[in-house]
């Protein structure tokens, strides 16, 4: 029997790498575990609208770097890098509040997505959106392939929709897909994204696949 396994986890030391890295940490295993999973949780729900792609944890001897990837970068660092200022000061009220010790510099990096159509989590995102905005599942999906498939870089997109659609009273599931997503293969750069869009009838899971095409070389295209 087969196993349907996250295309991110499947290819971790092939063409990716960790979204949380430690260099040179002598601290406690479980309680720098504890705080990443902690920011990554808070984050996802603080920055809620703001099309983030992806967040990543750096840390080193001296230094606790949180590095933001998202299309509306202003929308984070705010007007003369007040949002971001705010940003750090709750991340770290949070960490004392949980007894979490930070003694490095906390850091965060806000980088800007270039094309966020061929982004599978803001691609999901904005499908979410539409569908809150009661507009027709069948359009949202249509318009968002029709997107990310424009871009050069992009081979292959697939959306699936699970929940109750269209106002019928039972939950289905509805898929589309435009070009190739091999799964299988592990040099294939596939991005997967999982996100929700909360109706007054109830949840819609919103699943992204996005080829963009084989890595060949891993010493200068290992991807975070």
């Amino acid at each position: 029997m087969t196993h349907t396994v996250h295309p991110y986890a499947h290819r971790l030391g092939i063409i990716r790498d960790w979204r949380s890295r430690w260099f040179g940490v002598k601290s406690k295993y479980k309680e720098n575990l504890k705080g990443d999973v902690l920011i990554f949780e808070y984050l996802k729900k603080r920055l809620k609208g703001c099309f983030v792609n992806s967040t990543e944890i750096e840390r080193s001897a001296k230094v606790f770097r949180i590095i933001i990837e998202t299309s509306r970068p202003g929308f984070i660092i705010g007007r003369n890098g007040e949002g971001m200022n705010k940003l750090r000061d709750d991340i770290i009220r949070l960490m004392r509040r949980r007894k979490l010790s930070l003694k490095e510099e906390l850091k965060i990096d806000v980088k800007e997505v270039k094309s966020p159509e061929s982004s599978a989590m803001i691609a999901a995102q904005m499908i979410a959106e539409g569908l809150e905005k009661r507009m027709p599942f069948r359009r949202v999906i249509k318009t968002m392939i029709e997107k990310a498939y424009a871009n050069r870089d992009v081979k292959g997109v697939k959306v699936t929709l699970s929940g109750i659609m269209g106002g019928s009273a039972m939950a289905r599931v509805e898929t589309k897909k435009v070009g190739r997503i091999p799964l299988q293969t592990l040099r294939a750069d596939i991005d997967y994204a999982l996100y929700e869009a909360r109706l007054p009838l109830g949840k819609i899971g919103v699943k992204v696949w996005i080829y963009k095409g084989d890595i060949f070389d891993k010493d200068k295209s290992v991807k975070t």
